[in-house]
């Protein structure tokens, strides 16, 4: 990663810009395929990022009227067919949103597509709007926290032996089968999205082999902490979880090119979707380990490298329209 960044082998994704945070504001709709297959491409062409990453929603957020958004596991197959190498993932597919055992065909389907390169980020959901915009409802937290407990087994079970039996509270699954089996060994690779002490992490120690959490150094450390503890509590070894965090990224060659960039997207986050929700979203890059000159952010990431978070995945919100920053981030 360039002379500046001594990150070891920490491995990076990116996000992909599909709509959910208006990153294609502004672009022909017919021209949105067309930049993400080849913006996928030149990841695959390349060395530095090991995955190219969507978001499984169906609004945007925050909500904007008719902001194009464009549907995660489609782009997953179309993706999957356009590169070779660069592995693919959705962060994160909610357990609700689709019948866990159509998700474990749809999921193998992709495997098969890609030779074995997808990887399968699942949560509980948390989106109320589009929940109920798509007559879900929005069950209590842990209606949908026992929801992701079955799901997940039922996706372990299909892609291990290709037959898949569950009478849960939730699902409820009779010899249904998923062949063929996923190319990978073992099946699509799990990351378990989400902090949640009590149930989402416990879910984690029990299936996952990575996880996504908080990715404040504070956070990160606590989260880790309790995660070992589950681990520790079913006898699962613990350094069999790879740990990541999602990270937005805001980056310049110098401190005043980094206020540029952060004016830029204040300026455009208010005509999107005003003063407070700017100031909210600005909230989650300032500060944080994405934030700053590459010497900043390679140093923060190196601190939380010791820390154990092996897996960054970066977010750009200017993708959609510059490789500016992506291309500085790569290089340096």
């Amino acid at each position: 990663m360039g002379d500046t960044c001594i990150l070891g082998r920490m491995r990076f994704g990116t996000f992909i810009p599909q709509g959910w945070r208006l990153d294609l504001d502004g672009i022909d709709p017919v021209e949105h395929w067309p930049r993400m297959r080849d913006l996928v491409t030149s990841i695959d062409d390349g060395g530095v990022w090991d995955s190219a990453w969507v978001y499984d929603h169906f609004h945007s957020s925050p909500f904007v009227e008719d902001a194009a958004v464009h549907e995660a596991w489609s782009l997953i197959s179309a993706l999957a067919a356009s590169t070779s190498r660069v592995r693919l993932g959705q962060m994160c597919t909610c357990m609700g949103y689709r019948n866990p055992m159509y998700l474990a065909k749809l999921a193998a389907t992709a495997d098969a597509i890609s030779g074995g390169r997808v990887e399968m980020g699942i949560g509980a959901g948390w989106y109320e709007h589009e929940w109920s915009a798509y007559g879900y409802g929005f069950p209590p937290a842990g209606e949908r926290l026992g929801m992701l407990a079955e799901g997940v087994d039922i996706l372990r079970q299909a892609w291990t032996t290709g037959s898949v039996n569950l009478s849960g509270s939730h699902y409820t699954v009779d010899d249904a089968k998923c062949f063929p089996l996923p190319p990978q060994d073992g099946g699509i690779p799990l990351w378990i999205a989400g902090g949640g002490e009590k149930k989402t992490l416990r879910i984690a120690a029990q299936y996952a082999d990575y996880t996504n959490f908080d990715g404040t150094p504070e956070g990160f450390k606590h989260k880790s902490e309790v995660l070992a503890a589950h681990c520790d509590n079913i006898g699962r070894d613990f350094s069999q979880i790879t740990r990541s965090a999602n990270y937005n990224i805001l980056i310049g060659e110098t401190e005043a090119d980094v206020a540029e960039r952060e004016a830029w997207l204040r300026d455009r986050m208010v005509r999107l979707v005003g003063e407070e929700s700017a100031e909210q979203q600005l909230r989650s890059f300032r500060g944080m380990p994405g934030h700053g000159t590459p010497e900043q952010v390679a140093e923060k990431l190196d601190a939380m490298k010791v820390l154990g978070m092996d897996y960054a995945v970066c977010y750009f919100p200017d993708l959609g329209e510059s490789r500016d920053s992506f291309d500085l981030f790569e290089k340096k």
